[in-house]
């Protein structure tokens, strides 16, 4: 397994700008890939939050497992938490939700402030997440404008920016953010493999290979059938790609470099089917204290 790790000079500037401004928000509105629920979660916001309630945001779902996807939030939802899925790209009402969601996290809250008179405010979230989960395209969504730049890569957005998203929401936009050293190294593998990292200093052949065998665990025959193989082996199984693919070099060699970069790319853009990479295992610490 490839070991992987990307902390940029920005990410730790914005870490610490996020603490501070943490002292002015009501509520944190987490997004995570739903493909990878708990790889994609960063621990510094965890430990940033100060028993703040979050409202857990799964997007991409039009590209990982429905069933899977019911079951995160099932196991998401508990506690001061709550979760939901949306499709920033294609619900035309995943604005609507997720103003509602975060609405009812704190509805307890106001309540009680006007249960002694005073006129709440309109609740202050956060919007947070590991790099490239769509935190620009839910806030374009929100604001109902194109007010914030959006790209299918890690690192577009660096700075932290406030939004008026609702008469009853403001939105402080945040870039998005890793941390120094993944513990897991499977963990930096899936992030890689989705995205969240920046592609050139990857390995891409090494991090298409393990990916390969993950999905091989979770849906057997499926990368054998998408791609006519018989093989196994991830080394094989790119071979059998850039056969499938005719991607050769000029000495007639099949090419698995070129073969382990269309691979990511079809996986990222949801090819290969709905996948997600993470099963719920009910023993685990909860992912969403």
């Amino acid at each position: 397994m490839v070991k992987i790790q990307w902390y940029p000079g920005h990410m730790e500037k914005a870490r610490r700008e996020m603490g501070e401004r943490l002292k002015s928000v009501d509520m944190l509105i987490e997004l995570r890939d739903a493909r990878i629920p708990e790889a994609s979660v960063n621990p510094i916001i965890k430990q940033m939050a100060q028993g703040k309630p979050r409202l857990i945001v799964l997007t991409k779902i039009d590209m990982a497992d429905p069933e899977q996807t019911q079951k995160w939030v099932e196991y998401l939802c508990n506690g001061e938490n709550s979760c939901i899925a949306v499709d920033l790209m294609k619900d035309a009402r995943c604005a609507k939700k997720i103003i509602r969601e975060a609405i009812l996290l704190m509805e307890d809250k106001r309540k009680k402030q006007l249960a002694r008179g005073i006129r709440p405010r309109p609740i202050r979230a956060m919007a947070c997440g590991i790099p490239n989960v769509g935190k620009s395209t839910m806030i374009n969504r929100i604001h109902g404008k194109n007010t914030l730049k959006a790209a299918n890569k890690p690192g577009v957005t660096r700075s932290l920016t406030w939004l008026h998203a609702d008469e009853n929401l403001d939105l402080l936009d945040t870039p998005g953010v890793l941390w120094p050293k993944f513990d897991d190294e499977k963990t930096g593998s899936l992030l890689a493999a989705l995205g969240s990292i920046n592609d050139d200093i990857l390995d891409r052949k090494m991090v298409a290979m393990d990916t390969i065998h993950y999905i091989q665990d979770l849906y057997p025959d499926l990368l054998e059938e998408i791609y006519e193989s018989g093989q196994v082996n991830p080394n094989g199984m790119l071979k059998a790609i850039a056969k499938k693919r005719n991607l050769v070099k000029a000495d007639g060699i099949l090419d698995t470099k070129r073969a382990a970069e269309l691979f990511l790319t079809e996986l990222r853009h949801g090819k290969l089917g709905r996948l997600t990479l993470e099963r719920v295992n009910e023993n685990q610490e909860d992912m969403s204290e």
